[in-house]
């Protein structure tokens, strides 16, 4: 049986040494280690040998009648990059990344793009560019029919509805039943510097110093990727200097048995899903400038007081 370099397979294959290298990968036949592909046990068994070369070194080799046919990444029977999926949504891959980014799926790096926890919970994988060692991400083809997703190119919607998401005025909730309750109980009716409507004086606070500080911020922003209905009370959209978004949370109710059992459920899901939250309660609200500013400063979010 003959065999052949990876790079001469691809020539074979008509597709680029770096794609084939990142296919294989993805399979599972070979993985980096110490700036090398190396051979894997799945590999071997898929009749992949190794080869000694007195000037390069160590390199992999393959029969030259190899098929890829029947070999799918595990648990997925699709792997697409961030150009198809930019593609089947008429948007480019650039634009695709940084609303993955937004929503928390992968984060800026110095070499591209890092897969974050939240990511790596719906299935996608973090691979390296064999030519320039730059990371990027591969995603299974159930991301198309992702919820999030769908629901950032949902054009259409019913005029009230576009209100409703411009001023970040939630009207509706599944969330839980102690979550409806507080909503009904205390109605967005304080108006914001800004335009936005918020429940108390308290997030009034914080909305108006965000506002006058300079940091682009939303109300009531559905949590990415969850199976309920989970709301912040502000959200802080990933920018220069954090590649992640920051999430703001104000406890105002911890003397409620029923409140504090929702506090500690929601925690919960924040650090479940790896986000970046930021937990004020009153009296950080008394002293809101020194209080939130310094953990601004934590997420790399500097204070405009300009």
């Amino acid at each position: 049986m003959e065999y052949i370099s990876t790079s001469a397979l691809s020539t074979k294959l008509e597709i680029k040494s770096n794609e084939l290298f990142d296919k294989l990968k993805t399979y599972g036949w070979i993985d980096r280690l110490n700036e090398k592909w190396v051979l894997t046990e799945i590999g071997k068994q898929k009749g992949g040998q190794t080869r000694n070369n007195p000037k390069f070194g160590e390199y992999i080799v393959w029969p030259e009648n190899i098929s890829f046919n029947s070999q799918v990444p595990k648990g997925n029977s699709k792997f697409l990059n961030a150009t198809t999926i930019g593609k089947h949504f008429n948007i480019s891959s650039q634009r695709f990344n940084l609303l993955l980014n937004e929503i928390g799926l992968i984060e800026k790096t110095v070499a591209g793009w890092a897969i974050t926890k939240l990511g790596k919970k719906i299935g996608g994988k973090q691979l390296e560019h064999e030519t320039s060692g730059g990371t990027y991400i591969l995603w299974p083809e159930s991301i198309l029919q992702n919820k999030d997703i769908l629901d950032m190119f949902q054009v259409e919607k019913p005029v009230k509805e576009i209100l409703v998401a411009f001023t970040n005025v939630i009207t509706e909730r599944k969330d839980s039943d102690i979550a409806d309750d507080f909503r009904k109980k205390y109605p967005a009716e304080y108006r914001t510097k800004d335009g936005h409507y918020v429940r108390s004086k308290a997030e009034l606070t914080i909305d108006d110093s965000l506002y006058l500080w300079g940091i682009p911020h939303a109300y009531e922003k559905k949590l990415p990727n969850t199976e309920e209905n989970v709301y912040s009370d502000f959200h802080i959209p990933s920018g220069k200097g954090r590649p992640k978004a920051v999430y703001i949370e104000y406890w105002g109710m911890e003397n409620d048995e029923k409140y504090n059992s929702r506090k500690a459920k929601k925690i919960e899901i924040y650090s479940s899903l790896g986000l970046n939250l930021i937990q004020l309660n009153d009296a950080d609200i008394k002293n809101i400038e020194d209080s939130l500013q310094k953990y601004l400063l934590q997420h790399n979010i500097k204070v405009s007081l300009d």
